[in-house]
């Protein structure tokens, strides 16, 4: 790299410049856009260890484990820029998400040491962090000799850094007095709808901003499409099948999981106002879902919308945007529309994912690895994945205010910016926080089949739901 080329990368750093005038100064010198990139990242490098000493652990050698994923892979294209700002040597283990869970909880319950870090969501915290099996970040973050001083926290959202950090008492609010912030924001999901223009323009269809318009539009591209069917939402007996568009709809209607009573929880799955929307929610997938719907994950909702063998999901915006790419049959088709289940709601109330990062506490390189946490969740990064892989939803308002970012996001996928905008200020993890997570909306999973399959009324089976759900509770001491 020649002295003209870093000289414009450094006054782009430093903001003397904008990113036009420096993509034409670098086309000027007749630098391509791969070497200008190749010029930015290093001058990032330069900036970023020009206020914090990042050699500190330099020659340490760290481990990942890692679920294979988009983030991941931008993450992974982004190493060469940290081993170069730190002098460490990061090594990974990558696994699919069918194994990738297990795989960090065997590690974790053994108090194995080969993982430093590793990928998580925030409801895996909620075992992880009260077993003693994870790092307590709020101390790191307070502390200015392990923190840079550009690290910027306040810059990640504020609903997701509170549904990462939680005090360990079952029904306490997260991000509560006294919580441990048991993982880093890195990429989240905001579950909204996502929809076929091919399909919407043939049958002259707007997209649904209600459950009862839901209805009416998936019966209507079932009924008339010629072929595809009208609504994709999961239905696996997974807790995964509970967290996306099932409770971002349940809680736009005010509804909750538990109520607290006398200090105790107590299920909440069986007022009458439950019971008519799980009404809604089973007649809508009898109409109109896939007919295996029971087997429905993330990767087959979003594998039929972009092959075109369903008219539109509700599921994360993430994954629409993920089909609309690639070489997906429907490449191009596909735009996004912010969803309020409630006609009378002021607006949606979008559950998330949140893919954090969590050190473990058995690491022998606690300080290396929160060295490695800041990077990978810091602005330089998340800026590189946000421009330049598919890091669409960045934790940072900083990088939702990008020009650049928000320039490639209207650019093919239309409405996505705008279903963010109307969803992110009521976006949080509305669950209640609890050990039994995970069997606990399992068995609604399991629930909501039986009713689809009319094996029980929907009256009958959420009453025998909440009986199951606090007899658990009291055996657990928590109802």
């Amino acid at each position: 790299m020649d002295g003209k080329t870093r000289d414009i990368a450094r006054r782009l750093i430093r903001g003397e410049i904008g990113r036009r005038e420096a993509l034409k100064a670098f086309a000027a010198l007749g630098v391509t856009l791969g070497a200008a990139e190749i010029a930015l990242n290093a001058a990032a490098t330069e900036a970023l260890a020009a206020d914090f000493d990042w050699k500190k652990h330099k020659g340490t050698k760290l481990k990942l484990l890692l679920n294979k994923h988009p983030y991941a892979d931008a993450m992974i294209a982004d190493l060469d820029n940290f081993k170069a700002l730190t002098g460490m040597e990061v090594s990974y283990d990558i696994f699919p998400e069918d194994v990738y869970f297990d795989k960090v909880t065997a590690a974790l319950s053994a108090r194995s040491a080969e993982y430093d870090v590793f990928m998580t969501g925030a409801y895996q915290t909620w075992q992880y962090g009260p077993a003693g099996w994870l790092v307590d970040f709020n101390d790191y973050l307070k502390d200015p000799s392990r923190t840079a001083p550009t690290y910027g926290w306040e810059d990640i959202l504020p609903n997701l850094r509170a549904s990462t950090a939680w005090s360990g008492v079952p029904g306490a609010p997260l991000g509560g007095p006294g919580a441990h912030q048991w993982a880093i924001p890195w990429g989240f999901e905001l579950n909204n709808i996502t929809y076929n223009r091919v399909i919407f323009d043939k049958l002259k269809l707007s997209p649904p901003r209600n459950m009862n318009e839901l209805l009416e539009v998936a019966a209507k591209i079932t009924r008339d499409a010629g072929g595809p069917y009208g609504i994709g939402v999961r239905g696996s007996r997974s807790w995964a099948t509970i967290h996306p568009g099932f409770l971002s709809a349940y809680s736009n209607y005010g509804q909750r999981d538990f109520r607290i009573e006398g200090g105790k929880l107590k299920a909440a799955m069986n007022t009458p106002e439950s019971k008519q929307f799980h009404k809604l929610w089973v007649e809508m997938i009898q109409q109109s879902g896939p007919k295996n719907w029971a087997t429905y994950t993330w990767y087959q909702v979003g594998t039929d919308l972009g092959a075109g063998a369903s008219g539109m999901i509700y599921d994360a915006d993430i994954l629409g945007y993920f089909m609309n790419g690639g070489d997906n049959r429907e490449h191009g088709h596909l735009a996004y529309a912010a969803f309020a289940a409630n006609p009378a709601a002021k607006g949606p109330t979008s559950n998330v994912w949140i893919w954090s990062l969590a050190m473990s506490n058995f690491s022998r390189n606690k300080d290396a690895g929160w060295f490695f946490i800041q990077w990978a969740s810091g602005t330089d990064h998340l800026l590189f994945g946000a421009r330049k892989r598919d890091m669409v939803n960045p934790v940072r308002q900083s990088i939702w205010n990008d020009a650049e970012f928000q320039e490639r996001i209207k650019n093919g996928y239309p409405g996505y910016l705008e279903q963010y905008q109307a969803t992110a200020p009521d976006a949080k993890i509305y669950f209640t926080p609890q050990p039994l997570f995970f069997n606990l909306t399992t068995e609604w999973a399991a629930t909501l089949q039986r009713m689809v399959a009319r094996e029980v009324g929907v009256d009958e089976g959420l009453d025998q739901l909440a009986e199951s759900v606090n007899r658990q509770l009291r055996q657990a001491g928590i109802g």
